[in-house]
């Protein structure tokens, strides 16, 4: 719920600022993103070898996954959870911790709680291991 004061702070958006945005951000990823990538994929090849790329493609995997969870928010939340269930679309969370949490407060709907299973089989636990999981940049990361 939010309190009167917390209202008082959340600052007004201009939909045609974030229409602009969104069309500049896609812009500058589909010309940079390719670059980036190819570039940070020999770099963390040459200097940590296949655990470098491995740590590397893993924090793209949580950012992509993490983009899914605000993308997707309305769709998930219709079909994964029951109504009164922890909703999708937090910016700074995965899609898999949202599941965890519901399947800690038992909301998943019948197709979220397939989802859970099929996560399950690929790596035990997924969900309830992926709550508030995040990766802290290392020094090494940084260079």
């Amino acid at each position: 719920m939010v309190t009167r004061k917390e209202k008082t702070n959340i600052k007004k958006v201009n939909p045609f600022i974030g229409i602009l945005l969104f069309i500049i951000s896609v812009i500058l990823f589909l010309i940079t993103g390719p670059l980036g990538l190819i570039y940070g994929f020999c770099h963390k090849l040459f200097k940590n070898g296949i655990i470098g790329i491995g740590e590397y493609l893993l924090k793209i995997a949580i950012s992509i996954d993490q983009l899914g969870n605000v993308l997707m928010q309305h769709l998930l939340n219709a079909l994964w959870i029951k109504k009164g269930g922890y909703k999708f679309g937090n910016r700074d969370e995965t899609i898999s911790s949202a599941i965890g949490k519901n399947k800690q407060l038992n909301t998943l709907s019948s197709f979220g709680i397939l989802i859970d299973k099929i996560l399950d089989i690929i790596d035990p636990n997924h969900s309830l291991n992926s709550i508030d999981y995040f990766i802290e940049p290392t020094t090494d990361s940084l260079n």
